[in-house]
C-alpha cells in the first residue's frame, strides 16, 4: 500500500524561463565529487569519466545544436532527440545501449493554472543525461545531498539517481493535488455564501487542470510499470523496488485525482442547484407580491370606471372605505401567506 509522501515547497530552485540555457555535469562516486559547469558542450563532454556516475543536466532547449551534441556523442537515436526537443506524454522506452524516460515535472499551480514542463531522461551504464525545457528545478537539495556525500546516493549507480529525480517530480504531484483540493473547499464556501458567474469560470478551470493531470498520470503509471519489468539490466535489482515504490505513489495519486474530480463534478451539481434555488426564492417572492396585488389592482380598475350610475362614487368617505379595504386585504393576505410557511 503506497505511503502518502511528505509534501514539498511548490516552487522551483529558480523562477524557470524558457529562453536560459545552461549546461552543467555532475560527476561522483564514493570517494569523489565533481561539477563542471559554463563550458561548450564539447569541452564538457572532454570530462567525462569511467567508474563515475555522470549526470549531465542540459536546461533550456531552444539551443538544437547542444541536443544534437549530446546526441552524436552518446549515439542517441533520432527518434529519441525528436522526443526530447517536442512535448510528448510520459513514457518509457529501451533502446540497446540506454534507456529513455520522459515525463511532466510540475511546479506549482496559481490561478487554477499549473506551471509545468517536460523532462527526459536517457540512462546509460555509467551516465544520466536529463533534459528540461526551462532553466530551474527542483532538485537543488538533491545536489547539495551529492555533494555533501548524504545518504546513499554516492554509493548506488545512474539507476538510483534517476529514481532520486522521478521520486522528487512525483512528490510535487502531491502539492500540487493538495493546492487543487484547497482551492475546491474555497470555490464550495464561494457557493454557499454568494453563488455567481465566477465560480463556474474557477470550476471550469479546475475540471480542465485535472484532465491535464489525468493525461500526465496514466502515461506515467504504464512508463514506471515498464521500467520495473526492465530486462536490459540498466536498472539493478536492488533498486527495482525503488521504482515500484514511485509506482505506487503514482497510483495513490491517480485514486486522489478521481476523488477530486467526483468533488469538483459535485461542486457543479452544487453550483446549479444552489443557483435555481435562489431562482426558486426569487421566483416565489414575486408570485407573492403578484398575488397580493392582483385583488387590489381588481378594486382600483373597478372603481376607475368612467361609469356616472356607481353608487359607491357620490359618498363622502368612498375613498377611505376603498384604500382600508385595500390595505386590509393585503395585510390579511400576508398573513396568510405566513400562517402557511409559503415566505
Amino acid at each position: 500500500m503506497a505511503r502518502k509522501k511528505k509534501l514539498l515547497p511548490l516552487q522551483a530552485d529558480k523562477r524557470p524561463s524558457e529562453n536560459s540555457v545552461l549546461l552543467e555535469m555532475i560527476q561522483y562516486n564514493d570517494k569523489e565529487y565533481l561539477k563542471h559547469a559554463d563550458l561548450p558542450v564539447t569541452e564538457l563532454i572532454a570530462h567525462f569519466k569511467t567508474h563515475h556516475v555522470n549526470w549531465i543536466n542540459l536546461d533550456g532547449l531552444s539551443d538544437h545544436t547542444i541536443v544534437q551534441k549530446l546526441g552524436d556523442h552518446f549515439c542517441l537515436h533520432s527518434l529519441l532527440i525528436e522526443d526530447i526537443t517536442t512535448e510528448h506524454q510520459p513514457k518509457a522506452e529501451e533502446y540497446d545501449d540506454y534507456l529513455f524516460f520522459t515525463l511532466k515535472m510540475l511546479y506549482r499551480i496559481e490561478d487554477s493554472t499549473i506551471e509545468y514542463e517536460q523532462i527526459s531522461f536517457v540512462l546509460g551504464k555509467d551516465y544520466l543525461l536529463s533534459f528540461q525545457e526551462k532553466d530551474g528545478d527542483l532538485f537543488g537539495g538533491l545536489r547539495e545531498r551529492i555533494r555533501l556525500d548524504q545518504g546513499r546516493i554516492r554509493k548506488r549507480g545512474p539507476d538510483y539517481l534517476l529514481y532520486r529525480l522521478v521520486d522528487i517530480i512525483v512528490d510535487n504531484y502531491y502539492t500540487v493535488l493538495d493546492a487543487i483540493g484547497s482551492q475546491i473547499e474555497l470555490i464550495e464556501d464561494e457557493i454557499y455564501n454568494e453563488s455567481s458567474g465566477q465560480e463556474f469560470k474557477k470550476i471550469q478551470a479546475l475540471k480542465k487542470e485535472l484532465i491535464f493531470l489525468r493525461k500526465a498520470l496514466y502515461p506515467l503509471r504504464d512508463a514506471l510499470s515498464k521500467l520495473i519489468k526492465d530486462e536490459t539490466g540498466f536498472i539493478q535489482p536492488h533498486t527495482l523496488r525503488y521504482y515500484a515504490d514511485v509506482y505506487d505513489h503514482v497510483v495513490h495519486l491517480i485514486d486522489s485525482l478521481d476523488t477530486y474530480k467526483d468533488l469538483t463534478s459535485s461542486l457543479m451539481d452544487i453550483h446549479i442547484n444552489t443557483l435555481n434555488t435562489r431562482m426558486n426564492e426569487v421566483m416565489k417572492v414575486l408570485t407573492v407580491i403578484s398575488t397580493i396585488f392582483m385583488p387590489l389592482t381588481f378594486i382600483v380598475g373597478v372603481y376607475g370606471m368612467n361609469f356616472e350610475n356607481m353608487p359607491e362614487i357620490p359618498t363622502r368617505y368612498g375613498y377611505f372605505v376603498v384604500w382600508g379595504c385595500m390595505i386590509a386585504l393585503a395585510l390579511g393576505m400576508v398573513w396568510y401567506f405566513k400562517h402557511k410557511r409559503w415566505f
